[in-house]
């Protein structure tokens, strides 16, 4: 079935309190998808975020973030007052999320919750802890004690806790035990909210699209409560870690920084992690994109403490055989594989096996120095095509970047003698929606045809980054019909 939908990070989300949260303006998006003939919503990974903000680098593979509770429904439940939260200060653009002031003032309004959510309880929280228990309590006893170490990573933390010896476990939790009841009211909340939002959408005819890491950030509790998964040395250092080896676009490579896995011990526990993992994530979106599709087939290991990532060597991946474990416990689930980049034979071969959809987009097709099968004339209906990810420019900022050689190669391949840059992103967006793919995502800044400001992602570049958000009003009426004609007369 041809479909097609939007990417919006739930960040990027206008709200009154300095970042996009399961608030009203939520639910309004759903509304706009709706009218807008769209069925899915692509969002990223919604994962606690730590240093520099990437929902690529969280606490927890498990967990959700804070930050995206939304205050107002707190308000509304007699947790919170609208003056406590007036009084804060969430930063001064409605356009960008200021981090810092969104760290220092949500947490003492969640801890003010929290007291008054004590002395009541609803019934549901005892059945949410019983049933998250397998990640919670670990996520909580981390968090913790990580705000008692000060922030230190937790390989720096006294022995006794990094080698999580079991007297100074149960010592922690003795001494952080309101520490680690105010993380549960956290998640708890984060997801009950989650998932009405998301039954909303449903509701509304919108299924949701989750982005799941292929890995996970160092510093957090999925490394420190499960450190087997992971290639450590005795000394709970990493032997190796990912990336990207160098490139066109990047001379020294991608240098992510993520521990590796030890493959042949998820092998030996039959991916039980794996499958827990997947499983989880399936509980709160309706189709899964599986990030670095490629790293299943051979990773890319630099040695730890490298600058860059010139000197990684390919190790072998599980391949086909993590997915079928996956599918052998919980069946074929509808996954997405992001498979954007150089691709070998053994990795199209293990696309093709698993027979997930990948990735197409449209920016990449247009390098006048190489043929693409990004060019929407080589696609098979098995793929999902974007204009743009998270991870490029806007489509107006990147032409208004590209070369003289691929915009005349552009104009060329859609029959234009010149682009009308008020129009410019819709003559992409056609492209798009007019291939064979099954399903067409669009970043709503391509919608609103925004530049490079309101880019939400540099690869190997610190600062800036994640904070872009759409302001209040900014989708102009008229657009929802503008996206349903087009979904239409494309069959979508």
């Amino acid at each position: 079935m041809r479909e097609c939908g939007v990417l919006l990070p739930i960040s990027s989300l206008p709200s009154k309190y300095g970042i996009g949260c399961f608030s009203k303006e939520a639910y309004e998006f759903v509304d706009f998808l709706r009218d807008a003939g769209q069925k899915r919503w692509q969002i990223l990974p919604m994962g606690p975020t730590g240093y520099g903000d990437s929902p690529y680098q969280s606490f927890s593979t498990f967990a959700g973030n804070p930050y995206f509770i939304d205050l107002g429904r707190l308000v509304s439940e007699g947790l919170l007052s609208w003056e406590e939260c007036d009084r804060c200060d969430f930063g001064e653009r409605e356009d960008r999320v200021d981090y810092e002031k969104v760290h220092a003032n949500r947490f003492p309004l969640l801890h003010m919750a929290y007291e008054r959510f004590r002395s009541r309880r609803e019934d549901g929280y005892d059945r949410f802890v019983k049933e998250q228990e397998f990640w919670l309590e670990d996520y909580c006893l981390y968090m913790a004690i990580k705000n008692q170490q000060g922030g230190k990573p937790w390989n720096e933390w006294e022995p006794a806790l990094r080698d999580r010896q079991p007297e100074a476990l149960e010592e922690a939790k003795r001494s952080c035990w309101e520490d680690i009841e105010f993380y549960r009211f956290q998640q708890y909340e984060f997801f009950k909210q989650w998932n009405d939002l998301h039954s909303y959408a449903n509701q509304n005819g919108i299924r949701i699209i989750g982005d799941l890491p292929i890995y996970v950030a160092f510093d957090s509790a999925d490394t420190w409560s499960m450190p087997k998964l992971f290639q450590f040395t005795e000394d709970h250092k990493p032997k190796a870690v990912a990336g990207c080896p160098p490139d066109g676009f990047t001379a020294t490579g991608q240098l992510w920084g993520n521990p590796v896995y030890d493959w042949e011990y998820h092998r030996s526990t039959g991916y039980a992690w794996w499958i827990q993992r997947v499983k989880s994530c399936l509980k709160m979106f309706d189709t899964l994109r599986i990030d670095h599709f490629r790293g299943f087939d051979e990773y890319y290991a630099i040695p730890y403490g490298h600058p860059t990532a010139k000197h990684g060597v390919w190790e072998k991946g599980p391949g086909i055989e993590l997915f079928q474990a996956i599918w052998e416990a919980i069946g074929k689930a509808d996954i997405i594989a992001e498979d954007l980049g150089f691709l070998t034979e053994s990795v199209l071969k293990l696309l093709k096996d698993s027979g997930y959809p990948g990735m197409k987009v449209l920016q990449f097709a247009f390098d006048s120095r190489e043929s693409s099968d990004y060019l929407p004339h080589t696609y098979t209906p098995n793929c999902v095509v974007y204009t743009g990810t998270h991870d490029n420019d806007t489509t107006l900022g990147w032409f208004l970047k590209a070369s003289k050689e691929c915009r005349q190669f552009a104009r060329e391949y859609l029959h234009k003698d010149a682009f009308d840059i008020d129009t410019l992103t819709w003559d992409f967006i056609a492209a798009a929606m007019g291939s064979v793919a099954e399903l067409c995502m669009i970043p709503v800044q391509d919608y609103l045809g925004l530049d490079s400001d309101a880019r939400i992602n540099t690869p190997s570049t610190a600062g800036g980054n994640w904070s872009w958000r759409l302001r209040p009003g900014q989708i102009p009426e008229g657009l929802a019909e503008k996206m349903k004609a087009m979904a239409r007369l494309y069959g979508r």
